[in-house]
């Protein structure tokens, strides 16, 4: 189902110009969480590119180690001969070899120095693990392309969706012939998509010296989404004696693997960040649905309070999808007793966001306090009397900050 659809991404047009017509030579990284699209989106530029490809994954069975980057590599340069000028190469969850980035270094340079134009696409679903390979041996080689969860204006193109659908089931394409089997959609995001981000994309790929605490510290977000909590008062839940360092690195891992994030107190401070409390927002509200065992759609949104909670979340994960892909920063801002839901800045423009969920709160609304302090640009509010939910779900926040 998701073939059909995934090319209507606008980041799939964005990829193919660069391979078609773009004069200069960069590695492509396509970069996202599990199950949005990034193999099959890589598969039809490909196709609709009109170059010669070869395509493979690192998720084959024979693949050992640096070597098989090679050996794909020399298989797509044996594409390039006679009227044949270009090729491309595509490798998926290319963060599973080994030392990539090295191989990846040696032999791009050796076509560089060749003058040999092979174009090369990689997938990957570990951001921070990537990120280090590209700063320590590609810099000034590659563009990334970042691939976030799916938008309401996208699953409705795709699937027809409305904004009750996407609010309960969020932007998991993958999910979406399952959602009128309740268990079975459950168990397909709980074990299909958490705990194979987590076990294959975190434990394999960092450090992790606690990995119970770990679950339990992305059980916690979903439990208390939106909500903001010290890092000492999450681990006296969590009840562990662990360190709030190693909860906050904990967090930043999560939200590198596109499932949990810790929103930072707005005015960044650098220095000050890390000492925080941070609000626990995730990246697709499925996980919400999904980990609080609601059932069905219609049981969810019999829960006011929790369908409010929701509500909220849907436009944080909204927002920090567009974060992930560099369009824009997200903070949230409390001073006793007042509070304001989100804080989005891209220079210039700074925008106060209070969404209208109908939950109970239990801070005041704080705009009025933001505004005197800070000056916003763009003081939004969502809901209710404000702007539409669905209008502002289905448009980038760009949209509203002009």
């Amino acid at each position: 189902m998701m073939s059909e659809h995934s090319f209507s991404r606008p980041q799939a047009t964005l990829l193919l110009n660069r391979l078609r017509d773009d004069p200069r030579r960069f590695l492509q990284i396509i970069a996202g969480p599990r199950q949005v699209g990034k193999t099959t989106l890589a598969k039809q530029v490909a196709e609709r590119s009109g170059l010669p490809c070869r395509v493979a994954s690192a998720d084959a069975p024979d693949m050992r180690g640096p070597h098989w980057i090679a050996e794909q590599w020399q298989q797509a340069r044996q594409l390039i001969g006679g009227d044949v000028r270009e090729a491309l190469l595509v490798l998926d969850e290319v963060q599973k070899v080994p030392d990539w980035s090295s191989a990846v270094k040696w032999l791009w340079d050796e076509d560089t120095a060749g003058d040999r134009a092979l174009k090369v696409v990689l997938t990957d679903s570990s951001p921070l693990l990537v990120a280090r390979g590209l700063r320590e041996s590609l810099a000034g080689r590659f563009e990334v392309l970042r691939l976030p969860h799916w938008s309401l204006r996208e699953m409705r193109a795709a699937f027809g969706w409305t904004l009750e659908q996407f609010l309960f089931y969020g932007g998991y394409p993958g999910a979406v012939p399952l959602i009128n089997e309740p268990d079975r959609w459950t168990s397909y995001i709980r074990e299909g998509l958490v705990e194979t981000s987590i076990s294959r994309d975190v434990l394999l790929m960092q450090r992790v010296d606690k990995p119970a605490l770990l679950h339990r510290l992305f059980d916690l977000g979903c439990a208390h989404p939106c909500q903001i909590l010290s890092y000492n008062k999450m681990l006296g839940q969590l009840q562990d004696p662990g360190n709030t360092v190693t909860l906050a690195h904990y967090l930043e891992l999560l939200s590198g693997a596109g499932l949990l994030a810790g929103l930072q107190q707005y005015p960044a401070a650098a220095v000050r960040q890390r000492a925080s409390s941070p609000k626990l927002q995730v990246f697709n509200t499925a996980l919400l649905s999904a980990l609080a065992k609601r059932g069905d759609l219609a049981a969810g949104r019999a829960d006011r309070a929790w369908w409010g909670w929701l509500t909220e979340a849907a436009v944080g994960a909204h927002l920090i999808n567009q974060a992930a892909a560099g369009d824009c920063e997200v903070f949230y801002w409390r001073h006793s007793p007042h509070e304001v839901d989100f804080v989005v800045r891209r220079e210039p423009a700074l925008a106060a966001i209070e969404v209208k969920s109908g939950r109970p709160r239990p801070a005041a609304s704080g705009m009025h306090r933001f505004r005197e302090l800070f000056r916003p640009t763009h003081p939004l509010w969502v809901g209710a009397d404000g702007i539409d939910l669905e209008e502002f779900l289905s448009e980038p926040i760009t949209h509203w900050l002009r």
